[in-house]
């Protein structure tokens, strides 16, 4: 099945880039260009696309506003929105995986990751960048003001797949590692979802530090 992508980005160039890099895919389709914030989210609503790579600093309306609009609580039908941004450490990004989007990446990590995230983000799950996995989430858990919640009753299990989750480890890798099956690493997974109210595993991960969890 071909997946349908909306390219975000106020830069032609970037979007140009892209489009060459994801449409060398046999199985990937870019349906449409937005220059700015506004655009991006009247063509996502319109167009409805697998993915929607979404740029943080735009004009008329930026990334994070626009990703709470399509993938933030309380839509009714979400979009999977990735978020491709220059910043490294910054709170922009973290504020991006609070408002919705399945993911993020740098815009140097390279055409293999592109692609890969693009796939990840379809399939319901997330990629994130392996260079600021842990030093962005872990940056804002020791600075995090939020209060900390009531911890739900998460068994010995699903805290080990949590934390993996938290440390950047794809399913693949998580079943590796606890010598586990993948179906039993996503119904891990599944039921964590379910207690902490997290919509993807990219919410997983931020509670994991949030919570004092990796700690």
């Amino acid at each position: 099945m071909t997946l349908r992508i909306l390219l975000a980005d106020d830069q032609a160039m970037v979007r140009t880039g892209f489009r060459l890099i994801l449409e060398r895919e046999p199985d990937l389709e870019v349906i449409g260009e937005a220059q700015d914030g506004k655009q991006a989210v009247a063509l996502a609503q319109q167009l409805r696309p697998d993915v929607t790579l979404m740029d943080i600093r735009m004009p008329l309306m930026d990334g994070l506003a626009a990703t709470r609009l399509l993938a933030g609580p309380g839509v009714g039908r979400p979009l999977r929105v990735l978020v491709v941004t220059t910043f490294d450490l910054d709170e922009l990004v973290h504020e991006a995986l609070r408002s919705g989007a399945c993911g993020f990446l740098l815009k140097d990590a390279g055409p293999r990751l592109l692609v890969e995230a693009v796939h990840a983000a379809a399939n319901g799950d997330a990629l994130v960048s392996p260079s600021i996995t842990t030093r962005l989430l872990g940056h804002f858990a020791t600075g995090s003001s939020r209060p900390r919640a009531a911890e739900p009753a998460l068994t010995e299990r699903e805290l080990d797949a949590v934390k993996a989750v938290a440390r950047g480890r794809t399913n693949v890798e998580i079943s590796a590692d606890l010598l586990v099956s993948l179906s039993t690493v996503k119904s891990h997974l599944g039921s964590v979802q379910r207690k902490i109210s997290a919509r993807n595993r990219t919410e997983i991960a931020v509670w994991a530090w949030e919570s004092g969890l990796m700690r």
